[in-house]
């Protein structure tokens, strides 16, 4: 007998019984009054969450909702935006801006390394009309964390630019305080820290960012901020919001907010810390050893061994969910979450059952010296 599988892909997550319970109630219709009220708690929750003064606005969508939201209301047709790509969701906002006829301007960054903000700096002191700067806090696909708080300063001192930050992996995983940072876009996705099904998108703005809307002329429907920001001020939606999701969003704030987020920081910073000490006394290599996330592990699969072969065997042997390499990394890392509703003994779980898949695959391994290593950091 096996246990049912255990989830360390970076997304979606697993997510807690108390939270999945409270999706279990019975739906309530969102224009009731009792809707308004957990719509108001949310509202707080959320703006402690990304520590914001602000309304965080909430859709119904994948984190991508409110990444392309982000776009199309504050820029103008013919715009011009510096993109960093380092990975594949970097590749994801230049896909959005050309949808739109945003002229993007691509800093491309080695997979398994953060951007140079001087580079940044660079760009913007060639072309000052650059109207966004759009980056991820955490590059989900290659384990790297980008050093987003050197970025925000640089972008302070250009009143005409704003940045945009992809923080759906770096939401509820390592400090990003909208405000006091000058974050002026922070996007987040329901599926990963904030451990819920896929399903709700975030977006949070600064007044500065606000500014901007009120400039903007790309063309808009459903992802339409003023419209959202007018309605969520009411304790209301502008369109059927996704109630359930909401209801457990609204548990999962109670449970942030319960820990404190220096907690949560804190705790996840020790898992994350104890998985990559674990593949490092197993002789493997991490994808990304100068700037790692929390949020992800990226780690270079040993000569011989097969990125993917660990994935499938960790699944189909361990029922064990990680994700593997996608496009050029394909094949060449293997990923683990260690973020959510994860703790010590999920970390240790995890990397007994990688040293058991390698030494199945064939490679040298001396059970039990990762887990060692992880137990020095969790203890």
């Amino acid at each position: 007998m096996q246990k049912k599988y255990l989830l360390f892909a970076p997304g979606p997550s697993p997510i807690p019984p108390n939270v999945l319970l409270a999706m279990a109630e019975p739906i309530i219709h969102h224009r009731a009054p009792v809707y308004v009220k957990v719509l108001e708690e949310v509202r707080e929750g959320l703006k402690y969450v990304f520590q914001t003064k602000n309304e965080v606005l909430v859709f119904a969508s994948s984190g991508t909702g409110a990444m392309e939201g982000a776009v199309t209301n504050t820029l103008c047709p013919g715009d011009k935006a510096l993109v960093v790509q380092g990975g594949k969701f970097g590749e994801r906002w230049a896909n959005i801006c050309k949808a739109y006829g945003i002229h993007a301007k691509i800093i491309h960054v080695e997979w398994g390394k953060a951007v140079d903000p001087e580079l940044i700096r660079k760009a913007l002191e060639v072309e000052p009309s650059i109207k966004a700067v759009m980056i991820q806090a955490s590059e989900t696909s290659t384990g790297v964390m980008h050093p987003v708080r050197e970025i925000a300063e640089i972008i302070k001192k250009h009143d005409n630019t704003i940045l945009i930050v992809d923080a759906i992996t770096g939401l509820g995983v390592f400090d990003l305080p909208t405000d006091k940072w000058g974050l002026d876009i922070l996007v987040g996705g329901s599926q990963k820290a904030m451990m819920l099904p896929p399903g709700l998108a975030f977006a949070a703005l600064t007044d500065k960012a606000w500014g901007f809307v009120e400039k903007a002329t790309l063309p808009r429907f459903y992802f339409d901020f003023k419209k959202e920001l007018k309605n969520i001020k009411e304790n209301q939606s502008a369109y059927t919001p996704a109630v359930t999701l909401v209801l457990g969003l609204r548990e999962v704030l109670r449970m942030i907010r319960e820990e404190g987020l220096e907690n949560v920081f804190a705790r996840t910073d020790r898992i994350a810390r104890a998985t990559r000490e674990a593949m490092k006394a197993l002789g493997l290599a991490l994808f990304a050893p100068d700037s790692p996330s929390n949020a992800v592990t990226a780690v270079v699969a040993p000569p011989g061994v097969d990125g993917q072969k660990v994935v499938k065997v960790l699944r189909e042997k361990h029922n064990i969910t990680i994700a593997g390499g996608q496009d050029q990394a394909k094949g060449k890392i293997f990923r683990i979450a260690h973020f959510g509703y994860m703790d010590t003994y999920d970390i240790v779980t995890v990397v007994a059952a990688v040293e058991m898949t390698l030494k199945e695959l064939g490679y040298a391994v001396e059970l039990g010296k990762g887990v060692k290593a992880a137990l020095e950091v969790l203890g």
